[in-house]
């Protein structure tokens, strides 16, 4: 019979030896596989050959690099062990991995589209410009001694510094294909985009997991309109202060240039500098394993 995978990272901020084990009772019979560096999840799916499910404990950056690694048709389930675990979350699961897991076991599958950014896939989100920016910062502020990153708040605290030393301006520097110029560029595979602890951030309301990709992008914020703005990311409604905002729906194909090296990340992984972003939909990509 063909094995049942987990992967672990036992790095996540919410992974220890307990959770793990409890996680594995829930899910049955599982081969436990632990992640030893950087991009291990993508070499151990893709070496896993003869798994029938593969299961990943970790946090948004583990089931990224999972997404990457997966080369044919097999089912796959996210346990939340991260801060955010946006990708479970997006999905309907809920937050404590032991629940989660015991859904998964369930087997009940639905198909997914997913995103590509210069050729790396992502699950819920993708950005270049500011958001990618706090997400450089706070990777550049390292992990604690147990190797876990900052939470919701540091990164809430992140994006009012970054808008603080810009004083609340962000001007023009991309140019987006088909739509004109842009102070950053937002592309979501799902509705919510992120979360901020418990609350949602609705970028792109109209995006699903069953569609192409949504295209956010203001062409300029401007001081004073940050209030509007936080209304905006968080319930999706308005231009949130941003001046000609941009949005694209169900699109196939997002081809964005900058005026110099801007970040860009994908599913909050860095990705480094780059002056051209390409993003695609691969729709209909994968099983996934929900409610």
């Amino acid at each position: 019979m063909a094995r049942r995978l987990l992967i672990v990272n036992p790095y996540a901020s919410g992974v220890d030896e307990a959770r793990v084990a409890a996680v594995a009772e829930a899910l049955g019979d599982v081969d436990v596989r632990r992640t030893e560096h950087r991009g291990h999840a993508t070499e151990l799916v893709r070496d896993a050959a003869d798994a029938e499910t593969i299961y990943v404990f970790s946090g948004d950056g583990g089931f990224n690099e999972a997404l990457n690694g997966l080369e044919r048709d097999v089912p796959i389930g996210f346990v939340p062990g991260g801060g955010a675990n946006v990708l479970p979350r997006a999905l309907g699961l809920p937050k404590d991995p032991v629940s989660a897991a015991r859904i998964l076991a369930r087997d009940t599958t639905r198909r997914i589209s997913l995103g590509r950014v210069n050729g790396r896939r992502f699950g819920f989100s993708s950005g270049i410009g500011l958001d990618a920016e706090v997400v450089r910062r706070i990777e550049g502020r390292g992990r604690s001694g147990t190797g876990r990153r900052a939470g919701n708040v540091a990164f809430a605290f992140m994006i009012a510094r970054v808008l603080a030393e810009r004083r609340g301006r962000l001007g023009p520097v991309l140019e987006i294909a088909g739509h004109g110029r842009a102070a950053f560029a937002l592309v979501a595979n799902c509705d919510p985009y992120t979360y901020a602890g418990p609350l949602p951030v609705h970028v792109a309301p109209r995006a699903s997991f069953e569609l192409g990709l949504d295209l956010v992008a203001p062409q300029e914020v401007r001081p004073g309109a940050l209030p509007r703005f936080a209304r905006y990311v968080l319930l999706g409604r308005g231009h949130g202060g941003a001046r000609d905002l941009v949005y694209g729906h169900d699109l196939d194909r997002i081809e964005v240039r900058a005026d110099q090296a801007q970040p860009l990340q994908a599913d909050g992984e860095d990705l480094g500098d780059v002056t051209e972003a390409v993003f695609e939909a691969e729709r209909d990509a994968v099983r996934v394993l929900v409610p």
